[in-house]
């Protein structure tokens, strides 16, 4: 069982300069994370469980140089693309104030931060999850110089705690193509401090596939903060807290089974159970837009024709994930075209895939 005392840092050693670059991706919860424990330390108050995404990623290099003259503030520079990008800061200012019990030795050195994301900037896909990830295994490259003997893993728990702090979702974007988060009855290894793998999954679902149909890449009118903080005095959270438990218990099984059929039916409950959520909190909000509705009518159609075991899921916003197996890549990819695209912004959508996690590019 770990605490959080287990990832604070000690007896490490000091280096004058060096360099990491990773790259950290997107994830897509299938039983979703919405509410956290009211304890400031981004706790979810029900597990979740995600599919590691592909093309969908951040890329972040980090250069570290020892102090001249050691102070009491972070010291560091931030890049979005190879230019200054003053609004990132605050965030990244927080998270190092969040980290710093666990990683003491950042204030000894001044970081430069450069980072990018494959795919298009406010294109309405979620940035923080990749970002915080990539931020957190560079964080972590830099303590592995600094305390060799840590172990992998040692080193992708702790980079999944640490992400955790930034983003929650973001521990889910470390290591492994299906992540779970939270500590959840039927999992005994799961944690609520970071992410662990779940391998138990059947060929079917091996190389799915997950194109996201970009509805509206426009900001929320309601940030995903603010939405987690209303289910605090929700009427119906401690019965979707439940379900969520179910719903993971089942999905494990499904997922390891190979059921399309049931995995259909539970992630797009799911997704549709989020929106819920937020149509029935105090002050309640939607997020989805009359051309989601369309895509997911349009989907039930397609399926119900065709038999093609292709689903949709959304997370807190407009967008659409479609979700098949490579199986039918070819059928799902025409009906996109033909009959979905129209109600994507400016006929924007990205095809994407289950990945791996994070991946080092460059240490030294």
């Amino acid at each position: 069982m770990f605490s959080n005392q287990d990832f604070v840092a000690t007896n490490y050693g000091s280096v004058e300069k060096a360099t990491f670059s990773w790259s950290a991706p997107s994830n897509i919860a299938l039983v979703k994370y919405w509410g956290k424990k009211e304890t400031g330390d981004q706790i979810p108050a029900n597990p979740s469980i995600s599919f590691t995404l592909s093309n969908c990623k951040t890329i972040t290099s980090l250069n570290v140089s020892a102090k001249q003259n050691p102070s009491d503030d972070f010291s560091f520079d931030l890049l979005f693309e190879g230019k200054p990008k003053e609004d990132f800061k605050p965030k990244i200012q927080k998270f190092l104030e969040r980290i710093e019990g666990y990683c003491p030795y950042l204030k000894s050195y001044h970081l430069e931060i450069d980072t990018q994301n494959t795919f298009p900037h406010s294109s309405g896909i979620a940035s923080s999850a990749s970002g915080m990830a990539a931020l957190a295994v560079n964080i972590m490259s830099l303590e592995k110089m600094l305390k060799p003997e840590i172990s992998e893993d040692y080193f992708n728990q702790k980079a999944s705690f640490l992400a955790r702090l930034g983003s929650g979702s973001a521990c889910r974007s470390v290591h492994g193509k299906v992540v779970i988060w939270g500590k959840h009855q039927d999992t005994t290894e799961s944690s609520d401090l970071f992410g662990v793998e779940f391998s138990e999954v059947h060929e079917n679902f091996k190389n799915y596939q997950d194109t996201i149909l970009l509805v509206d890449k426009g900001e929320k009118q309601v940030s995903s903060t603010v939405g987690h903080n209303l289910m605090h005095n929700h009427p119906y959270a401690s019965q979707r807290f439940d379900q969520a438990q179910y719903n993971l218990t089942a999905i494990k099984q499904i997922l390891s089974q190979g059921d399309l059929g049931k995995f259909v039916e539970l992630v797009e409950s799911e997704a549709l159970t989020l929106h819920a959520m937020m149509m029935t909190s105090m002050p309640y909000f939607i997020l989805m837009k009359p051309n989601t509705l369309e895509i997911i009518n349009k989907i039930w159609r397609f399926r119900n024709e065709t038999q093609v075991p292709v689903c949709f899921t959304l997370d807190a916003g407009a967008n659409v994930h479609v979700l098949y197996p490579e199986s039918v890549k070819e059928k799902v990819l025409q009906f996109i075209q033909n009959e979905l695209v129209v109600y994507c912004q400016n006929g924007q959508y990205i095809c994407d895939q289950i990945g791996n996690g994070s991946q080092l590019i460059m240490d030294n």
